[in-house]
């Protein structure tokens, strides 16, 4: 599901400033940089955002306890996560800060536009509010000991007043979109989860705070007293990236009306299913408020576990990425993590699951493309000579190809992925097969044993291509060693005349290491 015009705007949740990136972190962002990568292969216009929040509560709280001002935790923060995707390669092309002057003028605007079109009263409300989620729960939603019923946290009574979202409003127009779009949200049991919280009368959505309880956040441009409700804030990032509101403009020529020309709608909202009610219920009946279009799709993945237990860290179990990447490299992280977790499911980590998919980039991919580059080397000097097509492996590529477009159209990654190595497999399998060594020995055999290497260094073009998205650095490297400059889309590693390729003998892409079996 994407635009009509073939472009793609995807967005990763943008992650809260009080603490360090963590692995669910990381899952989250690369596998939006996969989709973003691959779509950018076939050509397609891509914008892929993600950010920091920097609002709210907690941000307020921690900065207290560090004693710095919330803006100074804020930008350190920021700085952590933008080096930490940098170091584990994410090619997005906006980092948004909710502290930005450019996201503070589009939320005032939004707020305003929904006061304007009467959806917006002010009350009083009582309730059960948790800090840490920066919500309030009902005493049905709580747990049994009281604490909010996402992170088992303490909650406390509060009673103030507040701006109001006539949410309320919007239900059957919400239901009748989810009903009608049944691949809106993924996978479908999330969809069904959605669903059944709308079986139950919605709410109103409390969208601000008491200045006096909180200071750290946006005004609402009609009441100064009060800041935006942090999640509010939060998912309207989404609306100031895509370039479609200016609110510098007059009412009416802001771009509520016509967002044409901007990135919105976004493609696809990539989050974890701990925040798919904000974005399957907030997010969407928020954008009818204001009259806009609602995002195309919505992918809510699952949780990493550590053994059986929810990574955590009150728990003390958080798996850093950045420490996997100093032992085994980066495209190993992308790999374990992408290759492991079947696409809006649960996943385990642990060392032994690691090193399972490190083994199997080591003694599947890695050493095809060891045999292959040294035999081209050794029997052919690097080079091939015109004419040799390289087509022996052509029906399984095909298959291989297809598997890999129709997993990532329903975004089942680990199933393109795993298409790939299989393709990885069957032409080691070739290789023991065809047995190059034996055919370079024999007389008259010099055309069969330039067919059979073409036909594995053709392979080895569709799996840089194919694996670039997951695996950009290692891919690139593979491209080098088979002497291009980079790695060649789908289409060029297909049809591109192997006698251009000047072979070398490259160094291992994933040397074993002495923690494997």
């Amino acid at each position: 599901m994407s635009s009509s015009d073939g472009r793609h705007y995807l967005t990763t949740p943008i992650y809260y400033a009080s603490g360090e990136p963590h692995i669910g972190h990381a899952y989250t962002t690369f596998l939006a940089d996969t989709l973003a990568r691959y779509h950018r292969q076939t050509g397609a216009p891509v914008h892929f955002l993600t950010g920091t929040d920097e609002h709210g509560q907690k941000i307020q709280e921690e900065a207290g306890r560090r004693g710095v001002e919330p803006q100074e935790l804020c930008d350190a923060m920021a700085e952590r996560f933008q080096s930490a995707w940098s170091d584990l390669d994410i090619s997005y092309d906006r980092f948004i800060r909710t502290t930005e002057k450019e996201h503070q003028g589009v939320v005032q605007a939004f707020v305003q536009r929904l006061m304007d079109r009467g959806q917006i009263y002010e009350a009083e409300y009582e309730g059960w509010y948790s800090v840490h989620e920066e919500r309030f729960f009902t005493e049905k939603e709580l747990g049994p000991d009281r604490t909010d019923p996402i992170a088992g946290r303490p909650v406390e009574r509060i009673r103030e007043k507040n701006y109001f979202f006539r949410m309320s409003a919007f239900q059957e127009d919400l239901v009748r979109h989810i009903e009608e779009n049944p691949e809106w949200i993924y996978p479908e049991k999330r969809r069904n989860e959605v669903l059944g919280f709308l079986q139950n009368p919605l709410s109103d959505l409390s969208i601000s705070r008491p200045r006096a309880r909180l200071a750290w956040g946006i005004p609402l441009p009609f009441d100064e007293e009060h800041v935006t409700y942090v999640w509010v804030d939060a998912l309207i990032n989404y609306l100031t990236a895509s370039g479609a509101i200016r609110p510098e403009g007059p009412p009416g020529e802001q771009g509520f009306e016509d967002p044409g020309g901007s990135w919105w709608p976004a493609d696809l909202h990539i989050i974890g299913k701990d925040i798919l009610t904000t974005h399957a219920v907030y997010w969407p009946t928020l954008l009818m408020g204001v009259g806009l279009p609602l995002p195309r799709r919505i992918l809510a993945h699952g949780w990493w576990v550590v053994g059986e237990t929810k990574m955590s860290k009150s728990l003390g179990n958080v798996v850093d990425p950045l420490d996997l990447r100093e032992q085994f490299g980066t495209d190993a992280v992308r790999w374990f993590l992408l290759r492991e977790m079947p696409t809006g499911e649960d996943a385990s980590y642990t060392p032994e699951r690691f090193l399972t998919r490190y083994e199997e980039l080591a003694n599947v991919l890695g050493n095809l493309a060891s045999r292959v580059s040294s035999m081209v080397v050794r029997y052919r000097e690097g080079r091939l000579g015109p004419g040799v097509e390289g087509r022996g492996l052509d029906t399984e590529i095909d298959l291989c190809l297809q598997r890999v477009s129709e997993s990532m159209v329903r975004l089942r990654v680990h199933e393109a992925l795993g298409a790939a190595m299989e393709l990885a497999r069957e032409a080691n399998g070739f290789v023991e097969t065809t047995e190059p060594w034996g055919l370079a020995k024999r007389e008259g055999a010099e055309d069969e044993l330039d067919e059979t290497l073409g036909t594995l260094l053709r392979t080895l073009l569709v799996l840089s291509a194919l694996l670039l998205p997951a695996m950009p650095g290692k891919m690139e490297e593979l491209a080098e060693t088979l002497g291009l400059p980079r790695v060649p889309t789908l289409d060029q590693a297909t049809d591109l005349p192997l006698s251009e390729l000047q072979v070398r003998k490259g160094t291992a892409l994933f040397p074993r290491s002495d923690l494997l079996p």
